[in-house]
């Protein structure tokens, strides 16, 4: 089947900036796939709903592109969390790193930390990074601190007093430090994180649960309305497990959902479903994945790299939770990338150790014709599960010479009129562009 008309539901990770930033993202990025492939690319603006609720908490755009020989349109949905991470963020900072500590130290003598440190360390060695340059920064304030308080004492203030200024000091100056390296350390924003995620998996986030419901809701809904041949729900980083609580949810409303209408898959990328997934509390969160697991009207791929901290690499998301799926497993796929095979060298080496650049490389443009290229799995005419059965065959459709294209037609099972050397179809509802 030859995808003329895909629905792509994304599910952003933990990430404040929300809509407008991750539009220009899209854009941009767009751009640049387009001149990759030498392909003819447009792209509305962003629309919301007309009322109610969900208004608020999503916005769509459309996306047109042709090539030689196919033309396909995406409606593309961006599901909204940046209200509900605005509001953990706004939290006053003693109160960020009370909790944080609390919640970390949990998480080791709880054996949840050693579980993260045996599936992947240079994830636990992420996350213990914020609690590590804490106890950097407050050895020098109390450093300081401690100077100032004994330099009160040499002038002859009394040494309760000049204990109580050194410790206002040092309160002072770590929130000083804490606020002004923020943007370069993300130190408040990763333990926010921790927090949501530790909060998020003992069921003690119900707002963050009632918008998933209404996720699953909408869903369920476009799947019995949509003329799409493929929807395809998108998780990225922490949208991964977000993403999966979406459809096993719109399962559980609609047991059929995958039987009727278009083919639904789930997209995870850069996952890091353990943050949930390993702790013991998370009874219903492993059920879901089961059910993911071994529902076969649907299909799972799941798309990680090593380079990517911030993600579980190598994981299995079902086995990796000690689930036992039974014989009627069928999913996830797993699919490795390697981040230096899409991007052009000298660019890869400028950003390799910049990890959150690192891991929005997932949903970011590549700069080399490859099997793995997220604009393509969005844009192009070819079903992800056949752009990962046959990766050659669909890189080819873009990159080949004209007869290789008619061959990788054929090998796709495609019929003859998608073929390149027929007219193009296109869609008969245009996308409207602002």
């Amino acid at each position: 089947m030859r995808v003329d008309h895909r629905h792509v539901i994304y599910v952003q990770g933990y990430d404040p900036r929300g809509l407008s930033q991750y539009y220009r993202m899209f854009r941009t990025e767009l751009r640049k796939f387009g001149h990759l492939y030498d392909l003819a690319t447009t792209v509305s603006r962003p629309n919301r709903p007309p009322d109610g609720e969900f208004a608020a908490e999503s916005a769509s755009w459309c996306i047109e592109t042709t090539g030689q020989g196919w033309h396909t349109r995406t409606d593309y949905e961006f599901l909204r969390w940046e209200d509900l991470i605005q509001r953990d963020l706004a939290w006053p900072v003693w109160k960020t790193l009370a909790y944080a500590i609390a919640i970390y130290w949990r998480l080791v003598f709880s054996g949840t930390m050693g579980r993260f440190w045996a599936a992947h360390w240079r994830f636990a060695t992420f996350i213990s990074y914020p609690h590590i340059l804490l106890l950097n920064e407050a050895i020098w304030c109390a450093a300081v601190a401690w100077g100032f308080g004994w330099g009160l004492q040499w002038l002859g203030i009394h040494s309760f007093l000049a204990a109580m200024a050194a410790t206002a000091l040092f309160v002072a100056a770590l929130g000083t430090l804490l606020k002004a390296t923020e943007q370069r350390s993300y130190l408040l924003y990763l333990m926010s994180d921790t927090i949501f995620t530790w909060q998020f998996s003992h069921g003690q986030r119900p707002e963050w649960d009632a918008r998933i419901d209404r996720f699953a809701q909408h869903l369920v809904e476009v799947a019995q309305s949509s003329a799409a041949q493929e929807i395809v729900l998108v998780g990225h980083s922490s949208g991964s497990f977000l993403g999966s609580e979406i459809l096993a949810r719109a399962l559980e409303l609609d047991p059929d959902l995958g039987r009727h209408g278009p083919r639904i898959v789930l997209l995870t990328l850069g996952g890091n479903m353990p943050i949930v997934g390993f702790h013991a509390a998370a009874t219903g969160f492993r059920d879901h994945l089961r059910l993911l697991a071994t529902e076969p009207s649907i299909e799972w791929i799941d798309v990680q790299s090593r380079k990517d901290v911030m993600n579980f690499f190598p994981f299995d998301p079902v086995t990796g939770h000690r689930i036992d799926a039974g014989p009627n497993r069928r999913n996830p796929t797993i699919v490795p990338v390697r981040f230096r095979e899409i991007v052009q060298p000298d660019h890869y080496n400028r950003f390799r150790w910049k990890f959150f650049r690192v891991h929005f490389q997932f949903v970011m443009a590549n700069e080399r014709p490859h099997t793995y290229d997220f604009y393509m799995i969005v844009c192009g005419p070819v079903l992800l599960t056949e752009r990962f059965s046959q990766p050659e065959a669909a890189l080819a459709l873009v990159t080949g010479a004209p007869s290789t294209r008619r061959s990788a037609w054929d090998q796709l099972g495609l019929d003859a009129e998608a073929r390149p050397d027929f007219p193009v179809r296109r869609n008969t509802e245009a996308c409207r562009h602002g």
